[in-house]
């Protein structure tokens, strides 16, 4: 137990001015600072899912987890990671097709992250107002 003058220690992982202490290859050998201009340069017609990936499914910090998870240009790519809340909230603000209403239907049941719930709670309240166009 913590003492009580003492902060607990933070589960967040640092900002890191290197590349992955483990030697990351590609765009993971990269510092946080080189790899959100890489991520933040990238057209919108990209083809970086993979490595875009890579980021979202490393330790590096949430803040480039989320830049990554916000280029990705197949969103359900996100699905397996939707229990991160970081990444969680990119996927639900990705889905606005019909068919993802089951899917936002089941994260608002399940997710375990308020942020989660209420932005599916969101996407699913703007598919219904597309409905009534």
């Amino acid at each position: 137990m913590v003492p009580p003058d003492e902060d607990p220690p933070s589960r967040r992982a640092p900002w890191t001015s290197g590349p992955e202490p483990a030697g990351g290859k590609g765009w993971l050998a990269l510092d946080d600072d080189e790899l959100l201009f890489r991520i933040e340069r990238l057209p919108a017609a990209h083809a970086e899912d993979d490595a875009l990936m890579e980021v979202v499914r490393s330790a590096r910090h949430f803040f480039v987890r989320q830049e990554a998870a916000k280029k990705i240009r197949d969103h359900r790519r996100l699905r397996a990671h939707s229990g991160d809340r970081h990444i969680g909230q990119i996927l639900v603000r990705a889905m606005t097709r019909r068919e993802d209403a089951a899917y936002l239907e089941s994260l608002v049941r399940e997710s375990r992250h308020i942020e989660v719930k209420k932005a599916a709670e969101a996407q699913l309240a703007l598919l219904a107002e597309g409905e009534g166009d």
